[in-house]
């Protein structure tokens, strides 16, 4: 039940009517007898939200495209790890004092680990943005052979020496060898689900095949590639295990992992 002493929290993005995490936050709050609610607001302006919350006294906030390396100039102290992905996908409150964190690598690191090691693999990243940056550093840490591929060439580039990785056009795909790829654009997200990120022909029988869009499930990236014979990892693994990190962070108190995936599996069956 709400009342005078619920602790708030939420979502900030643009877009972000997709968003499950609140089905999920709420139904993990609710389920350890958190009094906490979980709200979503679509965020233009970042810096102001941020001084929004130390006014308000929000307690705690998932940060979501396209704000998640932008919000850091805002926040009063940035962990290790966020600092060296250069992005953040969580800040809490603590008295006033707003901490950013990113829970996106080590989510992505779980997601894909539960199929297979990563350790001297060939992995590709498609994107150059915040979760490129933090999938991308979750897979140079577990010891991948790390390839950006983005549209953008100056950006791909950027990130590709943040990373000490290589980087490769989309238009070159074809000359990339990758044993998985992963996709960290927001290319094949509802409603826009008839969109893949790359061409049918760039897929390999064999290849462990990642895309961090949850909703819808099953993207048209990740049906084209299973039709062809690829292991196929969905975003909901590494949107349920961030959440988890951001989860025990702001309450202290161990997540309930397989009721969050239930919850947002539910959600997206609905």
């Amino acid at each position: 039940m709400i009342n005078s002493n619920t602790e708030i929290y939420a979502v900030l993005g643009d877009p972000i009517s997709h968003s499950l995490s609140p089905f999920m936050h709420n139904s993990a709050f609710s389920h350890v007898n958190y009094n906490g609610v979980y709200l979503a607001f679509r965020v233009k302006e970042i810096g102001k939200v941020i001084s929004g919350i130390r006014a308000l006294g929000i307690k705690g906030a998932g940060i979501t495209i396209p704000h998640k390396a932008k919000v850091m100039e805002f926040l009063d102290e940035i962990d290790d790890t966020a600092g060296k992905i250069g992005a953040v996908n969580t800040i809490v409150n603590r008295h006033g004092k707003i901490t950013g964190y990113n829970f996106d690598s080590i989510g992505a690191v779980k997601a894909v680990k539960e199929k297979t090691d990563i350790d001297n693999k060939a992995v590709a990243i498609l994107g150059a943005g915040g979760a490129a940056r933090a999938v991308g550093y979750g897979i140079i840490i577990e010891g991948g052979r790390l390839t950006i591929l983005n549209r953008t060439k100056d950006k791909g580039e950027k990130l590709a020496a943040d990373l000490d990785s290589e980087f490769c056009s989309l238009e070159d795909f074809k000359r990339v060898k990758c044993d998985i790829l992963i996709n960290t654009t927001s290319v094949g997200m509802k409603p826009n689900v008839d969109s893949m990120p790359i061409e049918k022909e760039h897929l390999n029988k064999g290849m462990i095949v990642m895309d961090i869009v949850y909703n819808p499930l099953r993207t048209r990236l990740l049906k084209v590639a299973e039709d062809m014979g690829c292991t196929t990892i969905d975003g909901v693994s590494m949107f349920v295990f961030q959440g988890a990190g951001q989860f025990e962070l702001w309450t202290g108190k161990k997540a309930p992992v397989d009721l969050m995936r239930k919850t947002v599996l539910k959600a997206l069956s609905g």
